[in-house]
């Protein structure tokens, strides 16, 4: 079972990793852009900043024995996330919309810090 403040530094950590994922799956995109030496420069600054912030959570959750061991895609509109705990293995419903709203949210705010 995840206690409340475990449970928030499990969610920021899955935000963190979904967009560090988001944002690689992104370069190739990028790079076919007009623009792209612009931006991937921040691109590039973008996922260095959220990487960093995602293995400092990574490192927090391992000293709390907690592990994502997958996130299962159910239908377009929610996934299951499995965790393993210490104690037992625990699966968590996120709704799609809202982890990207998070997502979004979250690189925003990365941004919003450098200009």
């Amino acid at each position: 079972m995840l206690k409340s403040d475990q449970r928030r530094l499990f969610h920021k950590f899955l935000i963190l990793e979904m967009a560090v994922q988001s944002l690689q799956r992104d370069f190739p995109v990028i790079e076919n852009l007009k623009m792209s030496k612009v931006y991937i420069r921040i691109l590039e600054k973008l996922l260095k900043d959220t990487s960093h912030d995602y293995y400092n959570s990574k490192r927090l959750l391992a000293k709390e024995k907690i592990k994502l061991v997958k996130v299962e895609k159910i239908d377009e509109y929610f996934s299951d996330v499995y965790i393993a705990t210490a104690g037992n293995d625990v699966v968590l419903r996120y709704a799609n919309m809202a982890l990207k709203t998070q997502v979004e949210k979250l690189l925003n705010q990365h941004l919003d810090k450098e200009i």
